[in-house]
């Protein structure tokens, strides 16, 4: 048990935190959090599927089929400032000063390739002309141009983009103008989340940011809904108070901010199970908010997540009628044909001993397999980019489960552990389509899914003194433990993350 004040326990009070889900969270701390234990690699013939061109056109067209009576969303975490795409180039502004040395000798002096590649590529970034009109004339030299424009870019004084959310920053110039992550989305939704003329999505942001996402949409939403004859709805929520975490000391008790209030911390993208779980519609699209394309791409993007909808229809369609004939008396032989199609097309594994119980105990086993959501992944392969993969993991009780995890769950130490990693192919791009109902239309509870333990222990500092943080298991890795999953290959086309300011001279993201 921790001592926690009447002022602890308002304070936990104002942010919706029960004084059990604290004490859970610094037994978190004390436990600590186990490596996973991988099994092995998922690969094509062995967790991912693979589609020849036909059978993926038969899945879109499936779809498309039967589009008309589903309720359809698409959801993007937007939350965050874009500070950290910028981290480069504000520590560019703070080593150079344009009066003291040449530009090329300050890269050559410091070996920042960052700053050099942004400088040498000014005129490709979308935001070039607006800034090169701000900054007319105040440059006597190149050199000087340069670092000015950094400037104007990323300061308060400037156009501020380094608090700018990345959703609401310029990543695409078109001859009509630049566009945003969130006007990307938009397009994207009209060709394959809309139906009858309706497009839904869901943006999580940044309360801070609220304002502007709302201008943002006044803005181009009507734009596109004209060009697309489609109305949006679109909703907004903020990553939740009660999602936050505690921060403890070095010896796990809660950590005191100087003014004595307990340090909590967000919790990280895991937080945001609890606003996917406010949500409801037949089938949820999820997608990053910095994973867009450019206006020619657009169709085979939109394309693959038409067949990835496909294959959720496909699969939920015979899920559901087994799971409707569970409900009733079922024979030993239906049984074994649900069993073959649990392990076959949702990939779940039975105990070891299950071939032993009851007729009625293997009934209560199938019940529980095939009544969860179900989750279909994209998955590319693996060309070096930083991610979540695809593994097939045992628990503590020797079940076996398909699952994406993060490195930073791995034992890299254990020989066996790192050489399982090493195999693996394929990264999840964050391309999910989400199953969230039963057979009979009802939402599930999707808190009931978490593996909580799945989260992370980081440690980190605050006012000079050392504190241990907890982040919630990531909201498609351990949020959705206990979902069933279904991984499919995607062309890379899909991936185009803007991890960095220069990720946006990558071809994908040049028009």
């Amino acid at each position: 048990m921790i001592e926690l004040s009447p002022k602890d326990l308002e304070q936990l009070d104002s942010k919706g935190i029960s004084k059990e889900k604290v004490e859970n969270q610094i037994q978190t701390f004390k436990d600590g959090i186990p490596f996973v234990q991988l099994s092995q690699a998922a690969v094509v013939g062995n967790g991912i599927l693979r589609f020849s061109e036909k059978e993926q056109l038969d899945l879109l067209q499936y779809f498309e089929d039967h589009r008309s009576e589903l309720d359809l969303l698409k959801f993007v975490p937007a939350s965050g400032a874009a500070s950290r795409m910028f981290k480069a180039m504000f520590n560019f502004l703070d080593s150079y000063d344009p009066s003291k040395e040449k530009l090329s000798e300050y890269i050559d002096r410091a070996g920042d390739t960052d700053a050099k590649k942004f400088t040498d590529n000014l005129s490709s970034f979308p935001f070039y002309d607006r800034i090169m009109t701000r900054i007319k004339g105040k440059a006597s030299n190149g050199d000087e141009e340069a670092f000015l424009f950094v400037k104007e870019m990323l300061m308060e004084s400037g156009l501020n983009y380094g608090f700018y959310p990345k959703g609401l920053l310029p990543f695409h110039q078109y001859e009509t103008g630049a566009a945003t992550p969130f006007e990307e989305h938009l397009k994207e939704a009209v060709l394959y989340a809309k139906t009858k003329g309706r497009a839904n999505l869901h943006f999580t942001v940044s309360e801070q940011h609220d304002a502007m996402f709302a201008e943002e949409e006044a803005q181009v939403g009507p734009r596109i809904s004209e060009k697309t004859d489609t109305s949006f709805n679109v909703s907004y929520s903020n990553q939740k108070p009660s999602t936050d975490t505690i921060a403890v000391d070095m010896d796990n008790k809660p950590f005191k901010n100087n003014d004595g209030s307990i340090l909590f911390r967000p919790g990280g993208h895991g937080a945001l199970i609890e606003n996917l779980n406010d949500q409801d519609a037949d089938i949820i699209f999820i997608k990053n908010i910095d994973n867009v394309i450019i206006d020619k791409n657009l169709e085979t993007v939109a394309n693959s997540k038409k067949m990835l909808a496909g294959v959720l229809k496909k699969v939920q369609d015979k899920a559901f009628a087994y799971a409707k004939l569970l409900e009733g008396e079922v024979s030993f032989e239906k049984a074994d044909e649900i069993k073959a199609f649990l392990e076959k097309d949702l990939n779940v594994r039975m105990p070891g001993n299950y071939d032993d119980f009851s007729v009625a105990e293997q009934k209560s086993i199938l019940k529980d397999r095939i009544d969860r959501p179900i989750r279909v992944c994209g998955m590319v392969k693996n060309e070096g980019e930083p991610g979540g993969g695809p593994f097939w993991i045992k628990d503590n009780e020797g079940t076996i489960s398909l699952q994406i995890i993060e490195s930073a769950q791995i034992d890299q130490n254990n020989r066996q552990q790192a050489a399982i990693l090493q195999n693996s192919t394929h990264f999840n791009p964050v391309d999910l389509v989400c199953g969230v109902r039963n057979y009979k239309g009802e939402k599930y509870n999707l808190l009931d899914f978490v593996d909580h333990k799945q989260g992370f222990i980081t440690e980190k500092t605050k006012e000079g003194k050392e504190l241990k943080a907890l982040e919630l298991p990531g909201l498609w890795n351990g949020a959705m433990a206990f979902w069933n999953t279904i991984f499919v290959e995607v062309p890379l086309v899909t991936f185009n993350p803007v991890k960095t300011v220069n990720d946006l001279l990558k071809p994908s993201h040049q028009v």
